[in-house]
């Protein structure tokens, strides 16, 4: 029973729609979803599935950084791992793609597990430099372990379901808008349980999840291997999407821009890593377009795109910090809550 916002039974604080506008506005985004690429161009298709891999991957970073308190900056790292073991699997075993993509997520959950064990041990700062070495080790097998083709990488042949070829937008739109949907979902549920409960109680006061019988040890590697597998998962569809697997491909700067895209979405909300990843995923396709504008006037406007991406991330992050600590989300939440007291409001 909801009376207002007022929520008078466990039920309805658990539930994961609790009111008929958001159930209205979940239906109508998914119309939305599925007649999107029946008219949109395979640019925008090209867009949205890049979207939707940075969304899987923002929502696993969202998970350990910004429900657990775990600051991590080696998503991209266990996204290779996810993206080699489906390149793998599907050059040389040639496995359904739903088994490599699941055999992808499972392997970098391992191997988030073995880099989180120093998270009883150390946070903060020092836990990112941890994840950073990680990284950098992770690199240097990718780089010259004969399996993943040293430095040139792997190219795969495009994944098949009954027999069709999915290599192109329209087709594996198909495959990576339902998987993130679920990863999504499923995220959203996860804190409905006693093991998301815990993920916060961590976040908001460590050593007092411990005195109320809280294993930190557990559930934090617990965490890491929730968010490796998301990450895994997310590693997996950017293989399938763009079929060649370097270890270049997975730089540090993606990292900083998964961490960048929950801090300007909002941390600790599921809504604030959907909203970020795409926010973030549109600025680089947004300073394109200003560089094509200025390009006449300017000729090397273009050759400054990449320095000034990385400027413009840093000042997002510090601007949002500043100015907006919560996000996306809570500028979301304002303008609900605004239109929910409409005419009412003082």
């Amino acid at each position: 029973m909801r009376i207002g916002t007022l929520k008078t039974s466990y039920a309805a604080d658990e539930a994961l729609f609790d009111t008929r506008l958001q159930k209205l506005l979940i239906l109508l985004a998914c119309a939305a979803a599925v007649l999107f690429p029946f008219v949109a161009s395979p640019y925008w298709l090209f867009l949205a599935c890049l979207c939707a891999i940075n969304v899987a991957s923002a929502t696993g970073l969202n998970i350990l950084t910004g429900y657990t308190g775990l600051v991590s900056l080696g998503q991209a790292a266990f996204m290779s791992v996810g993206a080699y073991t489906v390149a793998v699997l599907e050059i040389h075993a040639g496995t359904p793609f739903l088994l490599n993509l699941l055999v992808g997520g499972l392997l970098t959950a391992l191997v988030g597990i073995g880099v989180g064990i120093p998270s009883l041990r150390v946070k903060g700062l020092y836990l990112a430099i941890a994840t950073i070495a990680a990284s950098v080790v992770l690199h240097f097998v990718f780089a010259h372990w004969p399996l993943t083709g040293g430095m040139q990488g792997l190219s795969m042949p495009p994944t098949r379901l009954f027999g069709m070829a999915l290599d192109q937008p329209f087709q594996l739109y198909w495959l990576i808008l339902p998987v993130t949907g679920l990863m999504v979902l499923g995220a959203a549920n996860l804190f409905r349980t006693r093991v998301g409960r815990a993920f916060i109680a961590i976040r908001d006061r460590d050593i007092s999840a411990e005195v109320l019988g809280i294993p930190l040890l557990r559930y934090k590697l617990m965490s890491f291997a929730v968010s490796s597998f998301y990450a895994g998962l997310a590693g997996g569809l950017w293989a399938y999407f763009f079929r060649v697997v370097t270890p270049e491909s997975f730089p540090l700067v993606n990292s900083i821009f998964y961490l960048a895209a929950i801090i300007v979405g909002g941390m600790g909300t599921i809504l604030g890593g959907i909203l970020g990843a795409v926010f973030m995923t549109m600025v680089p396709e947004l300073l394109k377009f200003v560089a094509g504008l200025v390009t006449p006037f300017y000729p090397d406007a273009l050759a400054l795109l990449a320095p000034v991406r990385t400027i413009v991330f840093g000042s997002l992050i510090v601007g949002f910090l500043i100015f907006e600590p919560h996000g996306l989300a809570e500028i979301w939440r304002r303008i609900r809550r605004f239109f929910h007291l409409w005419p009412f409001r003082t």
